[in-house]
């Protein structure tokens, strides 16, 4: 069924949960990521995109730095990848602690390729790259300098990614995310397959862009001998990106009745020893279903939403629709 990409927008959400507390809602018309909540009593609650007000400013500008979230959670005794920043000619011009692109891929090298490189301050899995030569590294530093000036070098970690959410001491989400990968047919190009993936996440309600002309699909390409007009054997899989992140078209698998307790608690506490009540913990680990053993902290998000989540079926666009009920009960108390 063809369904309206907005239809598990924030905005759409809050058009069906505002009026069973007899509140209000003001939204931008034009796009519809913007909006003011008015409560019964007078009281009024912005938000913007996943953004709300139950976070304090400060916790969640920290979280919105890669490198100052490690920083901290390190010394709270958490695993975080090793890594180091490095920053523009502009910023380095400015900056008593110079560390420039070619240090980082001296770091890089020090390290270890395949590593990841991301801007330390993006999201949306913007420009997050896994590198596994020079050219590669020089090629992603400068189109991340060339948008902003700090860039975080990485090592590696092996695992599967998992996103639990969080709100005060509940969990109301704990997913797997696997990077867009296609299968061959025997018939269609790359490029027709990822134009077919592109239109089955708009019949799900999944709001995803997908550019065949991306530099990392490029990469991914060349490594494996193909360009974007081979035509894939049948069941050949070829893995478009090599970051999950589900707005560059990720795949979802549901854990929320499986993750273990022991994932939950460390979850929660990261969330309390941020200072934050709302977020996005990010773990590389084996399976969150089983007891915590291993795992790598890769971010945390301050302002998660489960609008792609919600698109897996009715049960999690329930759980969806009774995460953001409880934001608004939480704000309508404050």
């Amino acid at each position: 069924m063809i369904i309206d990409d907005k239809k598990y927008s924030v905005t759409e959400f809050l058009k069906v949960l505002v009026p069973r507390i007899n509140a209000t809602l003001i939204s931008e018309p034009e796009f519809e990521n913007v909006g003011c909540i008015i409560f019964k009593n007078g009281k009024k609650e912005y938000y913007k995109n996943t953004s709300f007000s139950l976070n304090s400013f400060a916790s969640a500008e920290i979280a919105k730095d890669k490198n100052y979230t490690n920083f901290f959670l390190k010394r709270m005794g958490y695993k975080v990848p090793d890594g180091q920043t490095f920053f523009s000619n502009k910023l380095n011009s400015y900056l008593q602690i110079k560390r420039t692109i070619h240090d980082g891929f001296e770091y890089a090298k020090s390290i270890g390729f395949p590593v990841i490189i991301k801007p330390n301050n993006l999201s949306r899995g913007r420009l997050v790259t896994k590198i596994f030569n020079e050219e590669e590294y020089y090629e992603t530093a400068e189109k991340i300098f060339s948008i902003t000036d700090v860039m975080l070098v990485e090592r590696f970690y092996y695992g599967n990614d998992f996103r639990v959410l969080v709100l005060d001491e509940d969990i109301f989400a704990a997913y797997q995310r696997e990077p867009l990968k296609i299968v061959g047919n025997g018939i269609s190009r790359i490029k027709e397959l990822i134009v077919e993936k592109q239109n089955n996440f708009v019949k799900a309600g999944r709001k995803v862009d997908i550019d065949y002309n991306d530099y990392r699909l490029i990469h991914n390409l060349k490594r494996n001998n193909y360009t974007i007009d081979t035509i894939l054997d049948k069941g050949i899989v070829f893995q478009i990106l090599d970051n999950a992140n589900l707005s560059s078209g990720g795949t979802i698998y549901d854990f929320t009745s499986r993750i273990h307790q022991e994932f939950k608690k460390l979850a929660v506490n990261i969330t309390k020893d941020m200072k934050l009540r709302l977020c996005g913990v990010d773990f590389l680990t084996d399976d969150v279903s089983k007891p915590v053993s291993d795992y790598t902290l890769l971010e945390i998000n301050a302002s998660p939403g489960l609008n792609n989540y919600a698109s897996l079926g009715v049960k999690q666009l329930a759980i969806a629709h009774s995460f953001y009920f409880r934001i608004l009960e939480l704000l309508e108390e404050e």
